[in-house]
């Protein structure tokens, strides 16, 4: 019997991460796939979706909050380390089902897991040899060539804090235009035309930066290839194939 695989969903705040989860799920089901949905927010609040397994029901942000006198940011900071400390019951759910995708939902604030010693912890824990980070790049910061690059530099950052295999998403890409949309895939495949792009902006000490911060990225190709997605389940299936391939060498596991 295969393993399953784990995709941890990771961006900044509002980047999509829930919306795109829940999407997948979806997906798979209209597909005749087994995937489970796990969320690890414990200050998540209208999920898009039905949690298989949820670390709610270990943890309230909003009990932390009062029992600790703690205000939302300490008490976000504090549920990260006691979501390591649950990991084991979490996996002890998640092995109660039979399944082929494990979709983890990960903390709204990206600091929250990639930069707390927990989120590296809890994927070590579970299955790091089958494990695959979707970072998703907000579109709103994809609009320009300065804003895609930071983008671009915390995707490396996640990477290097991680250590997994990752995949680029330019998320709720129904948001942008046409042009807009194809504009950011030609930046992450030409990291040259990217880099022109923005030594033509206005000059500026964030220009400069942008310039700096590229050199760096382009020394460990981490624009690679970008993968958008959307409404009605726009990119889903591109997204599924390039996890299989890395997985399972492209075999597909949708039914005829």
């Amino acid at each position: 019997m295969k393993e399953e695989i784990f995709v941890y969903f990771i961006g900044t705040a509002g980047s999509g991460k829930s919306t795109l989860t829940s999407s997948f799920k979806q997906w798979t089901e209209f597909r005749g796939v087994d995937a489970i949905t796990v969320n690890l927010d414990p200050g998540a609040e209208n999920l898009p979706y039905v949690p298989d397994v949820d670390i709610r029901d270990w943890i309230s942000l909003k009990e932390v909050m009062d029992s600790h006198g703690l205000g939302p940011n300490g008490a976000q900071i504090a549920c990260a380390d006691m979501i390591a400390l649950n990991t084991p019951d979490i996996k002890e759910s998640i092995n109660s089902f039979k399944t082929n995708y494990v979709l983890m939902d990960t903390p709204g604030q990206l600091e929250l897991f990639v930069f707390r010693e927990s989120g590296k912890y809890i994927m070590k824990f579970l299955n790091p040899q089958r494990s695959i980070v979707a970072y998703l790049i907000d579109h709103a910061l994809a609009k320009t060539a300065s804003g895609f690059v930071s983008q671009l530099l915390l995707s490396l950052t996640t990477n290097f804090r991680l250590n997994q295999s990752q995949i680029n998403i330019l998320s709720k890409s129904d948001m942008l235009t046409e042009q807009e949309m194809k504009q950011a895939i030609r930046w992450s495949k030409d990291s040259d035309e990217l880099y022109n792009t923005v030594a033509n902006e206005e000059g500026s000490v964030y220009r400069e930066m942008s310039e700096n911060v590229l050199r760096v990225i382009q020394n460990f190709e981490s624009h690679a290839i970008l993968f958008p997605t959307g409404k009605d389940f726009f990119g889903i299936e591109d997204l599924y194939t390039a996890i299989q391939l890395q997985f399972e060498g492209g075999e597909d596991l949708m039914s005829d």
